[in-house]
């Protein structure tokens, strides 16, 4: 057998103490892990150090910035990243481990440069396998040499070569309860209309109403969100009200801004 190749797991926290254990926890076969914290109250730091001594303190600039960041601070090519309320299955844990070897095995021009693992998300007493959350995926397992983050709220990782997918899951154990998923998309959707003012984007009547029965219509029709039984639907439809609340926000962003330029002052 070929010799495993060392990863590098990097999380970012912020009074995660409900759920950083089980994530740390799902890194036990990683040869690193690097713990970047924006300034936790609660028991976060001390639960993170009894699983590594990389600890980190960094104020928060931005999602992007933190992302890129800590994984700067990681010392092995290849890097993992998961959030704080995240887990690695052992089923994806062996198969990272066997794909890095396969990879390395190949000619370096066939080599792939990052891996997409395919997201379970659990919210309201069950596990998501319909719905918008059903395709959830993303770049997770990559070369940090010529991995970058990149975006807003959403960044993710951008990779120049090959790609390829994972079969295993990693779990999301997200929203403690509805109004936690509100207050969350209420905060995410004023990072959201933020980025888009700074990318000049604007809004329309047509798009604030349209966009967001869209979304619910893909969601809940199209991608199966109703067999999901109620908590698909609350789901669907928060995640509308997200969209509905990201163009409305970036429509009073706007307004501001106008009144301040044509005036001179502030509103």
């Amino acid at each position: 057998m070929s010799e495993p190749i060392p990863v590098s797991a990097y999380l970012l926290t912020c009074n995660n103490s409900k759920t950083v254990e089980r994530a740390l926890q799902s890194l036990h076969w990683v040869d690193e892990i690097v713990v970047v914290d924006s300034g936790s109250t609660d028991a976060t730091l001390e639960i993170v150090r009894r699983y590594t001594d990389r600890v980190i303190h960094h104020d928060w600039p931005g999602f992007r910035d933190q992302y890129q960041y800590a994984a700067d601070q990681c010392t092995h090519d290849w890097a993992l990243f998961i959030d704080a309320d995240e887990e690695i299955s052992p089923q994806l844990a062996a198969e990272m481990q066997a794909e890095l070897r396969r990879n390395a095995a190949l000619p370096e021009a066939e080599r792939v440069q990052g891996y997409h693992g395919h997201r379970r998300t659990f919210f309201l007493g069950r596990w998501h396998l319909h719905g918008g959350w059903a395709r959830d995926h993303e770049i997770r397992l990559y070369d940090r040499r010529v991995g970058r983050w990149e975006g807003g709220l959403h960044a993710n990782i951008k990779i120049p070569g090959r790609v390829a997918d994972l079969r295993g899951f990693y779990y999301h154990y997200t929203y403690e309860s509805i109004a936690d998923q509100i207050h969350t998309l209420d905060k995410y959707s004023t990072s959201v209309a933020g980025d888009l003012l700074a990318e000049g984007k604007r809004v329309s009547l047509w798009k604030m109403i349209a966009n967001p029965i869209a979304g619910f219509l893909r969601d809940y029709i199209l991608r199966g969100g109703f067999r999901e039984g109620m908590a698909g639907f609350i789901v669907a439809v928060n995640c509308m009200f997200y969209v509905f609340w990201k163009y409305a926000k970036l429509w009073e962003a706007q307004q501001r801004f106008t009144l301040f330029d044509e005036q001179g002052r502030q509103p």
